[in-house]
C-alpha cells in the first residue's frame, strides 16, 4: 500500500524523523529508513528503537508517528498516476487482487476513505495477521491463500528493500516501483520496473509468466 498505492514514502520518512527528535534520539538519516524502517510495521520498529518499551508504550509512540504522519499527508493525498484506471482494468480482466501492507486497518482505511478503490481487493491483509515482517514473505503467502491463487501465479508490487524481498522469497513475479528507490537498485531485484501505472497493462504482467 505504501509507496504503492500511494507516494507516501518522504512523509512516512519526516514523520519518523519528527519523532526521533521529540524522543532524543540521533537523527535519521533518509539511508537508514530506506534500509530500516520502510516496509516494516511500526510498532516493530519502535521496539527496535525504544528498547524495552512496555506495550503500553509501544502503542502510545506508534500513535504519535502515525498522528505526525496523517497530519503531514493528508493534504497531499492521491493514488499514483494510473492507478485508478489501471485497478479497473485489471478488475474487468478478472484478476484477483489483494492489499498486503505492514500497516494497520486504521492506516488502510486512512488512505481508502480518501481514494475510492476499495472496491478493487478481494482481500485486506495487515500486518497484525502475520507473526513474521517482512522481508519475511508470510504476508504475501497469506494474500495468496486468501486469494486461493497459487503464489508462482501471483505478481507483488513494491516499493521497500523488505517488501521486495519479501515477493522473491514468496516465488512470486515483482514489480518494483520506483518511489522510493531508483531503477537501477530495483531491476536487481525485480522482474518489472515501472514508475507508475499510467502505461502498465494486464497484458504487460501476463508476458511476466510466459
Amino acid at each position: 500500500m505504501d509507496g504503492t498505492l500511494v507516494d507516501n514514502t518522504p512523509f512516512h520518512y519526516k514523520a519518523w524523523q519528527q519523532l526521533f527528535k521529540l524522543k532524543g534520539l540521533p537523527e535519521l538519516s533518509n539511508e537508514t529508513y530506506k534500509a530500516e524502517i520502510s516496509g516494516i510495521p511500526i510498532a516493530e520498529t519502535v521496539r527496535r528503537y525504544f528498547g524495552q518499551a512496555d506495550e503500553a508504550t509501544v502503542q502510545a509512540i506508534s500513535d504519535e508517528k502515525k498522528h505526525f504522519y496523517q497530519q503531514a499527508f493528508l493534504p497531499y493525498l492521491k493514488p499514483i498516476k494510473g492507478l485508478e484506471n489501471f485497478l479497473a482494468k485489471l478488475k474487468d480482466a478478472g484478476v484477483k487482487m489483494a492489499v498486503a501492507t505492514s500497516s494497520d486497518m486504521e492506516d488502510v482505511d486512512f488512505i481508502f476513505n480518501a481514494i475510492p478503490i476499495r472496491q478493487y481487493f478481494d482481500a485486506v491483509i495487515i500486518g497484525s495477521m502475520v507473526s513474521e515482517p517482512k522481508p519475511s514473505p508470510q504476508i504475501f503467502l497469506k494474500a495468496a491463500e486468501e486469494l486461493s491463487t497459487d503464489p508462482a501465479r501471483c505478481v507483488v508490487f513494491e516499493d521497500s528493500t523488505a517488501g521486495l524481498k519479501a515477493g522473491n522469497s514468496a516465488g512470486m513475479k515483482v514489480a518494483g516501483i520506483t518511489t522510493a528507490h531508483p531503477a537501477g537498485v530495483i531491476s536487481k531485484v525485480a522482474s518489472l520496473v515501472i514508475d507508475d501505472y499510467a502505461d502498465l497493462t494486464p497484458q504487460q504482467l501476463a508476458v511476466l509468466f510466459e
